[in-house]
């Protein structure tokens, strides 16, 4: 049976599958409206609210088909200009279409002169250090976005635009306001022109065959360049046009970040539709946005929309196949990190020199650590230890981003469950330190593993987008004392351990912490210098040649996650009893998408870099105001990535290359003066031996 064949009979079950899930979709609708009904004007707001998250899919859908890029600067881009638009209408008292029409104008702007300027700088970049790229997008936009407020002299808040129509209409106990309606006819419109300009023009034609073969598109004369910039300004727009309507509705965060819970419920609906088919990702984000509306209007806490939300990206994750197309296999051998440190070869290592500057630094680093706490303050010990603990993170990065090529965007998540389940060892049942850290590694190994059973069969941004679903729920729901009481509320105490040594000072815990770092250290080592390391990477360069090789994938993947899980739970536990108590914000997203960001910027090609980039990030914690820690870890991180692709941690490499070059061309040279003097002593010729007088 060939090829066509066994495609051809996949289809039915396919199209089985989708019917059954559908089935049961509708069957739980059915039962679930009849026991929480919604009246029809609350049916009708959140029918706006999913068109609105729609357009923001479809933002991010155009996005990904341009670049093969996941855009977290999607909602920002509509954010800054929707803040200026607002700011116009309410503080300026500007005409709404006025207003309106000024922000979109903006917003186009603001879509190709970031693209212009700063994407197509990572044009040749690896998609995973473009999508760390669009991180810092971001953050450039949140620090224009605080600023917008202050042209009129106000502070962050949110603002509701006022109403463009004196309308309102009563639906029983709903009363719905002409923005509503305003939000239900345009939000429509919109997206009924997206899908004509894709069809019927000649560039969103273009656009289109760019997204499938962008290769093949510029081999044919298409300017698949100016066609990005394009996507871009139309992403812009769209983001506009969904927050400008929220605005009129619930308001809009003027001078602050855009929430991170409405950009998951656009990812969702972006892998609902398996990243690319915007009809599908138009009516997934319609029906998300319905149900977030529809469970907090329900709901004693709106908290609990997210893992609902989640619930349904891992069901739909369970039914999908993965694709096996060459464009899809292409995409996903570029979303890779750093490239991995070569090892010296063992001749060259044996150098003198290079052995001098090896345990030179290994000496030198040995007295740093040991020397600071002897100078240091408490309060900076205690910060020097927290560096100690986001290396550990930094390492289980590694493993599941350097080595397996996975994209985790919700890492902390792994280690709020690892410092939970820790801190309830120790506070609840007294368990000695150490064990509660394996407890720790083996509660993060089973969150790991259990987030990446769904998407382990397909490829590109679908474990991102799980990891970010499951960072989301911890932090809203899973560890959140209001909804569960065993999660440790009170002041930890840390017995000594084995029950003779005190770890109860700054100084002693910080002692025990780089203990830990160095035993994980070793075991990272070991393990990629084991077979097993061997095939986690081989299996991120060429899956199908590793299997080929009767290479086990699922168990190889499996062993990632759930190394990675563990050395997260390891450093939750760290964490938490380094801090003696247990608190939510610090396993936020944002500090997910914090480590995420050290480690691409660090480099994840080696254990240098991890360790570059923890003290690059806390370090610029420290920074005075928000406003220049923002630009550190913004343009600072894009210039770091635009200058070296390979991290901070890729310059100490090439130092090192370097060294080596210049050990092995002195050694060459000495050989080669060797080599000459022993030929010149053969060629030269001896003197006759006894009396060399000629006779008269």
């Amino acid at each position: 049976m060939g090829m066509y064949d066994r495609m051809r009979g996949s289809e039915p079950a396919r199209r089985a599958r989708f019917a059954a899930l559908g089935f049961a979709v509708i069957v739980a609708l059915i039962v679930a409206f009849n026991l929480w009904p919604l009246p029809w004007g609350g049916a009708v707001r959140g029918l706006v609210l999913g068109m609105l998250n729609a357009l923001l899919a479809i933002g991010l859908a155009l996005v990904y088909r341009a670049n093969r890029v996941l855009n977290f600067a999607q909602a920002d881009l509509g954010s800054v200009p929707t803040s200026f638009a607002v700011a116009l209408v309410v503080f300026s008292h500007w005409p709404y279409p006025l207003g309106f029409i000024v922000g979109l104008v903006i917003a186009v702007a603001l879509g190709a002169i970031v693209e212009l300027a700063i994407v197509r700088r990572f044009r040749n970049a690896s998609r995973l250090v473009l999508t760390v790229a669009t991180l810092g997008i971001t953050q450039v936009l949140v620090l224009l976005g605080i600023l917008v407020p202050r042209w009129w002299g106000k502070n962050a808040a949110s603002q509701r635009l006022p109403q463009m129509f004196p309308w309102k209409l009563d639906i029983g106990p709903f009363r719905l306001l002409s923005n509503d309606f305003v939000a239900l006819i345009v939000a429509p419109i919109v997206m009924v022109l997206v899908a004509l300009f894709l069809n019927r023009t000649r560039i969103g034609v273009a656009v289109r065959a760019s997204a499938e073969r962008s290769d093949r598109a510029n081999m044919l004369g298409i300017p698949v360049s100016r066609l990005s910039t394009v996507v871009w300004a139309l992403a812009a727009a769209l983001s506009f046009v969904a927050l400008f309507l929220r605005a009129g509705i619930l308001g809009a965060p003027i001078g602050s970040a855009f929430d991170v819970s409405n950009l998951l419920f656009a990812m969702a609906a972006l892998v609902i539709g398996r990243l690319q088919h915007l009809a599908t990702v138009a009516l997934a984000g319609i029906a998300i946005g319905f149900l977030d509306y529809w469970v907090t209007w329900h709901a004693q806490s709106p908290l609990l929309v997210v893992p609902m939300v989640s619930a349904v990206v891992l069901v739909v994750l369970l039914f999908q196949r993965r694709s096996v197309s060459r464009s899809d296999t292409d995409a996903s051998s570029s979303w890779r990190g750093s490239e991995e440190v070569r090892p010296l070869d063992a001749g060259v290592a044996r150098l003198a020199p290079m052995r001098l500057v090896r345990w030179g630094g290994v000496a030198l680093l040995a007295a740093a650590l040991v020397l600071l706490p002897m100078t240091l303050r408490v309060d900076r010990l205690i910060q020097l230890t927290e560096v100690i603990v986001f290396v550990v993170i930094g390492l289980s990065l590694m493993v599941l981003s350097g080595w397996a090529g996975q994209i985790s965007l919700g890492q902390m998540g792994f280690v709020a469950v690892g410092a939970a389940v820790s801190a309830l060892c120790t506070s609840r049942w007294h368990v000695d330190l150490s064990l509660a850290l394996l407890a720790g590694a083996l509660a993060g190994a089973v969150a790991a593993l259990l987030v990446g059973l769904p998407a382990l069969r397909l490829q590109g941004l679908y474990l991102a987008v799980t990891t970010l679903a499951f960072g989301l729920t911890v932090s809203s729901w899973l560890l959140n004392d209001r909804f569960f009481g065993w999660i440790p509320n009170t002041r930890l105490k840390i017995d000594p351990l084995f029950g003779r040594i005190n770890v109860d000072t700054p100084t002693r815990f910080y002692v025990y912490s780089i203990v830990v770092l160095a035993l994980i250290i070793l075991v990272v080592r070991g393990i990629r210098r084991s077979r097993s390391g061997r095939v986690i990477v081989a299996l991120r360069e060429n899956e199908r040649a590793a299997q080929s090789f009767s290479v086990a994938t699922v168990r190889s993947k499996l062993a990632a996650f759930m190394l990675s899980g563990a050395i997260a739970g390891v450093a939750g536990g760290l964490l938490v009893h380094s801090n003696h108590a247990f608190s939510l914000s610090q396993y936020s997203v944002g500090e997910s998408f914090g480590v995420f960001t050290a480690a691409i910027i660090g480099g994840l090609g080696s254990i240098t870099g991890v360790i570059i980039g923890a003290v690059y990030a806390r370090g610029s914690l420290r920074l005075p105001s928000i406003e220049w820690r923002l630009l550190s870890t913004s343009v600072g991180m894009m210039f770091i990535l635009l200058v070296m692709p390979g991290g901070l941690g890729s310059q100490v490499t090439k130092l090192r290359d370097l060294l080596a070059k210049f050990s092995t061309g002195r050694r060459d040279a000495a050989a080669q003066r060797a080599a000459a003097a022993a030929t010149s002593e053969v060629a030269t010729p001896t003197e006759p031996q006894g009396n060399s007088e000629v006779p008269a």
